[in-house]
């Protein structure tokens, strides 16, 4: 792997056997959380979806990267309604009309991938059925912009013009980033326009997109255990995210499920 230097940051370029490791882990990923969005039903838990998800990375010969990360106690964040990121999964069953958010990543090989589904569960109201269409196409107009010699902010643009235009807020406070050898690295990927404009995607990049944005207003704070993001107004958030790697064409997604086209 190389590392490229911009300011301060150190970004690492994957070399073609890299992204293969990559392609695979993200691979894996895809297909656990395929079956977990198959599972996102009225009286299902949180609990009950991430005892799935660690018995499926241990069939896959993968190791989570949630678990243990900074003390955090599983292998997913479940992420109810209100709850935008970090959400500990619980005992309370889903109920007909909630939104469910999950968030997982495993390693394959010492290589990291993260992604996250948002699903209705059972039958849904038109608002919120809006709210999640919103949140796919903003994820997919960001990975259709990503390609070599763009810098991040015009991906970033993308998602908050399509998140704005659909009358939402953009959470400030949580963004995307580099993934690889670590979960996090860089660059940073906002979810909007900043005075920095990031440096300039080229082959061998390896990032995660993930929209993050609320029906009411961006504020946020981080309940008592230490971990879960909700919205200071109570309105309802979503989350998406793929991994994807820069090509010399333009991107790859690595985390591409079954059910994506």
């Amino acid at each position: 792997m190389k590392i490229w230097k911009e300011g301060h940051m150190k970004i690492g370029i994957k070399d073609e056997h890299e992204i293969k490791l990559m392609r695979e882990s993200g691979r894996i990923l895809g297909l656990i959380l395929h079956e977990l969005g198959k599972n996102i039903l009225p009286g299902m838990t949180g609990l009950e979806l991430d005892a799935m998800a660690e018995k499926m990375m241990k069939d896959y010969g993968v190791v989570p990267s949630f678990k243990g990360y900074k003390g955090f106690p599983n292998v997913t964040c479940i992420n109810v309604n209100d709850q935008v990121v970090h959400g500990i999964p619980t005992r309370k069953p889903f109920q007909e009309g909630d939104k469910v958010t999950i968030d997982c990543g495993v390693i394959y090989q010492k290589f990291h991938s993260d992604s996250a589904i948002t699903k209705g569960v059972g039958n849904i109201d038109l608002e919120l059925s809006k709210f999640i269409q919103t949140a796919e196409k903003a994820l997919k107009k960001a990975i259709e912009t990503a390609r070599p010699g763009i810098r991040i902010q015009t991906i970033s643009g993308v998602i908050q013009d399509v998140i704005e235009k659909n009358g939402y807020s953009v959470v400030y406070d949580l963004i995307g980033h580099g993934i690889g050898l670590n979960m996090h690295e860089d660059p940073q990927v906002p979810n909007y326009r900043d005075i920095n404009p990031g440096p300039i995607l080229q082959p061998g990049m390896t990032i995660a997109i993930e929209p993050i944005f609320t029906m009411g207003n961006s504020e946020v704070k981080t309940l008592k255990d230490g971990w879960t993001i909700v919205t200071l107004d109570g309105s309802t958030a979503v989350q998406v995210e793929h991994t994807i790697a820069i090509t010399e064409k333009g991107c790859e997604v690595l985390t591409k499920r079954p059910d994506e086209s």
